[in-house]
């Protein structure tokens, strides 16, 4: 439900390649995107995304990265969830690529990056409730994993 509707911050799943090819960019209405890193006290990592923020439109692609390092001497499986603030944003925001809701296994003092590769909704632009959102930030929370362990997608199963 959450993954459907946006609510609790969710994102959408996203759309075909042929429904994005044909998205026209809503050039005149630019959101700030914000990134934000946080780890659960069960991992030892360091996560941090590789940029603050960028600038983009409705209707139009981006791509960002996280970077996460296991600074220990030990090989570590992290699992990440994620949400979009203001909520209510979540259902016009779409991943098209992400490492969310995925085993990364880090082994001792390895560092990767992680793309995010999105876009917003052009309907965000039509919607009233978003006529006064501006700022978008997306968060994301890693937290440790055993081998095989599967966090529940959002929503109501």
């Amino acid at each position: 439900f959450c993954q459907a509707t946006g609510l609790g911050g969710t994102t959408g799943a996203g759309h075909s390649a042929e429904q994005i090819e044909g998205m026209e960019p809503v050039r005149d209405r630019v959101i700030r995107v914000t990134f934000n890193a946080d780890v659960h006290s069960s991992i030892h990592w360091n996560f941090k995304p590789q940029q603050r923020e960028i600038y983009v439109v409705p209707g139009e692609t981006a791509l960002a990265f996280y970077k996460a390092k296991n600074p220990t001497d030990k090989p570590i499986i992290g699992i990440s969830t994620y949400n979009v603030i203001p909520f209510e944003a979540g259902q016009y925001f779409n991943k098209i690529q992400c490492f969310c809701f995925e085993e990364q296994r880090l082994n001792p003092q390895e560092e990767v990056d992680m793309p995010v590769f999105f876009y917003i909704d052009p309907e965000f632009a039509e919607d009233p409730k978003m006529a006064k959102v501006d700022l978008i930030t997306l968060s994301y929370t890693f937290f440790e994993a055993k081998e095989g362990q599967k966090l529940p997608l959002p929503g109501y199963q």
